[in-house]
């Protein structure tokens, strides 16, 4: 599978439960995440190790399908931000679900994707929006180690490095 993405934002929180901070560049840290970041801090609700959640993505082709209300089962429609989803990075034409175990350069960075990310009935909450959790069951992003630190911007491409 060939493919080439692209960064579209970069958001942080200093803490659980923070509103959302969008970045016009980043700097990422092996082993620990995005400077500033409640993972980078050790405050984030999923802080605690062995998850490794150093920065987390999610696909923007997902909140437009949500958006539209697709796929009709759950049938489930909402119209999120990129600041909504909780993830750090927002991503198009990057196939997340297929890059479980695999690394892919982000800008300077590379990244070894860990797990796919799983909702939590919180965002549901805190957005005030019912049947979110259902909405992004199976969409929900992906979670990463960083093994390669550096400056990200809005922009950079994302390729593949283990094809």
């Amino acid at each position: 599978m060939t493919w080439q993405g692209k960064l579209l934002h970069i958001h942080i929180a200093p803490a659980a439960s923070y509103e959302m901070e969008e970045l016009a560049e980043a700097q990422l840290i092996a082993g620990r995440g995005i400077v500033g970041d409640r993972y980078y801090l050790g405050t984030g609700t999923y802080s605690p190790k062995p998850d490794v959640r150093d920065v987390t993505l999610i696909e923007v082709e997902v909140l437009e399908a949500m958006a539209k209300g697709e796929p009709q089962i759950p049938g489930f429609k909402a119209a999120l931000t990129p600041d909504d989803h909780r993830r750090n990075l927002t991503t198009r034409g990057v196939p997340l679900s297929h890059l479980v175990g695999k690394r892919f350069r982000v800008g300077e960075t590379i990244l070894r994707a860990a797990r796919m990310n799983f909702p939590c009935k919180y965002i549901e909450e805190l957005l005030g929006i019912p049947g979110l959790y259902d909405g992004l069951l199976n969409r929900s992003g992906l979670n990463c180690a960083i093994e390669v630190g550096g400056i990200i911007r809005p922009g950079d491409p994302i390729l593949p490095l283990d094809e």
